[in-house]
């Protein structure tokens, strides 16, 4: 079997209740669930939640909520690959079926591509080799030229993390990229065993940067409010004002 987890705990404080606050006129958590389903891949669309709330607004949206997540997985601490984990056993112990591939989809990927999710299941079907295929997309900025603060007698100043590339040109520097926080599917071993999801062992299925926005802060979501509407200008209700 194939199945979807999204994680959506009730804790979140820097945006509360962020999971189920109105995001371009549907539920935040709908668009990933939405995204999963477009798909046509899953056996399963789970979301793994401690919340009822959070619950009611999943099955609103065609996920399965079929347990609750327990308190000890959805505290401040705990990382995503125990919470998936829990899920695929919990999903495997209640249907009496195996569970080959799980894709973790992020609640608050509201820009998550159905295609997308395809491409990293193919990526990952096709190297059986690998453990996990991860949405990742490039820095906007050569990452080599990066600047630190420093503190000089005559106060604070700059200075390049890496001085030995200061003067090269962007074109001539590798490429950096970082986590997406859309997707990352993952075989039922590496679950199973915790490996880790940042590694040799993970596919990484690039996505375009105006798909990604971190959604953390409230200045977050008034920006990834704006880009939606660009994208998607008759998608799901209103453009905000």
């Amino acid at each position: 079997m194939k199945i979807a987890v999204i994680p959506a705990r009730g804790g979140s404080k820097r945006i509360p209740r962020k999971n189920v606050r109105a995001f371009h006129g549907r539920p935040m958590l709908e668009w990933p669930v939405r995204a999963a389903l477009q798909t046509g891949l899953f056996d399963a669309v789970l979301v793994s939640t401690d919340d009822e709330e959070i619950a009611e607004t999943a099955r609103a949206a065609g996920a399965q909520v079929p347990f609750l997540r327990p308190d000890a997985l959805a505290d401040d601490f705990t990382g995503v690959v125990p919470v998936i984990a829990h899920a695929v056993t919990a999903f495997e112990d209640a249907s009496g079926q195996g569970v080959e591939l799980t894709c973790a989809i992020y609640a608050t990927a509201s820009f998550v591509q159905a295609d997308d999710i395809r491409a990293g299941h193919d990526a990952l079907v096709a190297a059986p080799g690998q453990d996990y295929a991860i949405s990742v997309t490039p820095f906007a900025f050569p990452v080599q030229r990066a600047l630190k603060r420093v503190e000089t007698g005559a106060g604070p100043g700059l200075a390049p993390m890496q001085p030995e590339f200061i003067a090269s040109r962007s074109q001539d520097l590798e490429p950096a990229f970082h986590d997406a926080a859309h997707f990352f599917w993952a075989r039922r071993a590496a679950l199973a065993g915790q490996a880790p999801v940042f590694s040799p062992k993970s596919i990484p299925i690039e996505i375009a940067p105006k798909y990604v926005q971190d959604i953390d802060t409230p200045e977050d979501w008034a920006r990834a409010e704006l880009m939606f509407a660009a994208l998607h200008p008759h998608d799901g209700g209103p453009a905000p004002s």
